[in-house]
């Protein structure tokens, strides 16, 4: 069976996934950082080693359900992601002098003439998208390239923002779309990606079904003029009306096409010998020539009706099936109660979809994903180092530090299923309880839990001494894992990631 998933079908879902942002729960997401320990081959429970690689080349995430409990495991905290933490995105590219670009056209990919050989651009490319057919320049205005001047280099970098067709003097035409506003510059655009948007003074201005371009795949032979070069007042025949062109013939051949009237409401479009023998001027021969009339975009609006026409809708037009997720972890996250540890890095960043938060679903701003004890204040504590082993001797409780506060007492950690990061001497992950001792494996440092301790310190609510995590382990979805180098945190650094996430 022969079946494709349409370009149209990816940005649908680029649209779902968009849109899903701005409900209600249950569409909640929070991304999260996690892997405050080194990556290693870790001995689970069992005896069995876990191999994920290393801190200088961590291992690709396998995709199975067991690897979802691993990433809970070691997450350190989670932020909230907003409608206005996203855009839709398409590959950036910089307009360079010196550079053949593709020019749209609607039937990339198609047969040609009832052949097997299909439309390519010059790029090599069978599909619009995958073609090169729009740029941004140094001022940040996007256009789309209509016409390369038979694949010849750009020379001169479009400017403007007028809705007519712009033709700048190294024979290139393009069709300004829009502007990336600072906004978009800030929070969408990268060096791979940029934001697309609709303008809404193009799309306004937009002609749907309109035939703008006429390309000459063969200028036919013996064609002759009763005067002059040129032949007006041909019709583009077709769905559409009123679309016009004249020819420029030269020695026998069309040689030029220019558009007069672009017309309306065309979905195909051509030109026939017998109208270009009968125009005005013709000299009554001439045979075999084939015009390739580049139909529009058009598109369905949610009540059915149809539009169309250069910057009608640039998300669709230029293949804005991306969508770009973009958020700033700056410092601590002071203003959430410092959910958000400097003391320690990070190796792992996670999307979450609906996870929970104390048994119902999240909905702070920021979620604190380490478990913590309030230590009391005598005996003195010691210094406990971040990535030791903890150990709680009378329960057999084993943990991996995270922070230490020292000025509020507070021991964060995790526990993992691994040997000396969560699991005891008998394979089990047990919890951290009662007044019993806790010691640092590496700094050999000591304290006791304060069980009668009940308050809240930066955020985190203590009962009896322990605060659970504010992020529900095993609780949502998570769609997305990246494994990197170690990032190291500090109070007055902010770590922006841009996840970008293609349909």
């Amino acid at each position: 069976m022969a079946a494709i998933i349409t370009n149209k079908f990816r940005i649908h879902n680029a649209e779902q996934f968009s849109e899903s942002f701005s409900e209600a729960a249950p569409n909640v997401y929070y991304l999260a950082i996690a892997r405050p320990q080194a990556f290693a081959t870790s001995t689970r429970g069992d005896g069995r080693t876990d191999n994920e690689g290393t801190d200088a080349a961590p291992l690709t995430p396998p995709d199975s359900i067991s690897r979802e409990f691993y990433d809970f495991d070691d997450t350190i905290a989670a932020k909230k992601i907003t409608s206005s933490d996203i855009s839709f995105v398409i590959p950036r590219r910089n307009w360079t002098t010196g550079t053949v670009y593709d020019y749209y056209r609607h039937d990339y990919g198609e047969r040609i003439t009832g052949g097997t050989t299909t439309q390519t651009a010059n790029s090599g490319a069978t599909n619009l998208f995958d073609s090169t057919f729009y740029v941004v320049s140094s001022t940040f205005n996007v256009y789309k390239c209509l016409d390369n001047n038979d694949n010849a280099s750009s020379t001169v970098e479009p400017t403007g923002t007028s809705n007519t067709i712009l033709t700048t003097g190294d024979g290139y035409k393009w069709k300004y779309m829009y502007t990336l506003s600072a906004s978009q510059q800030s929070n969408f655009l990268s060096t791979d990606f940029m934001a697309v948007a609709t303008n809404s003074t193009v799309s306004a201005a937009a002609v749907d079904g309109a035939i703008n371009i006429v390309k000459i795949k063969t200028g036919g032979t013996g064609f002759t003029t009763s005067t002059g070069s040129t032949i007006s007042d041909i019709p583009i025949r077709g769905d559409g009306s009123s679309g016009t062109v004249t020819v420029t013939i030269t020695a026998g051949a069309i040689s030029d096409v220019t558009v007069t009237n672009a017309g309306s409401g065309y979905t195909f479009g051509y030109i026939t010998d017998a109208d270009i023998i009968s125009g005005t001027n013709a000299g009554g021969a001439g045979s075999g020539a084939e015009l390739d009339c580049v139909i529009e975009p058009r598109n369905l609006n949610s009540a059915g009706s149809a539009y169309g026409g250069h910057g009608a809708d640039a998300v669709k037009e230029l293949g804005g099936f991306f969508v770009m997720l973009n958020t700033n972890f700056e410092g601590a996250e002071s203003g959430s109660g410092s959910d958000f540890t400097t003391a320690n890095d990070f190796r792992k960043v996670t999307l979450i979809r609906d996870p929970q938060s104390g048994g119902s679903a999240a909905s702070a701003t920021t979620l604190r994903a380490t478990k913590a004890i309030r230590m009391a204040a005598s005996p003195t504590p010691g210094t406990f180092t971040v990535d030791e082993e903890i150990n709680q001797a009378t329960t057999g409780a084993v943990g991996k530090v995270v922070e230490w506060d020292a000025t509020n007492r507070i021991l964060y950690y995790i526990q993992t299923r691994f040997n000396d990061q969560g699991v005891d001497s008998n394979g089990d992950l047990t919890a951290f309880s009662t007044a019993a001792a806790i010691t640092g494996q590496s700094s050999s440092a000591t304290a006791t839990p304060d069980t009668g301790f009940t308050d809240t310190v930066n955020g985190s609510s203590f009962t009896s001494g322990y605060s659970s995590s504010e992020l529900d382990s095993d609780t949502g979805d998570i769609i997305y894992v990246e494994n990197r180098a170690p990032i190291t945190r500090a109070t007055d650094q902010t770590e922006n990631i841009k996840l970008i996430v293609e349909f």
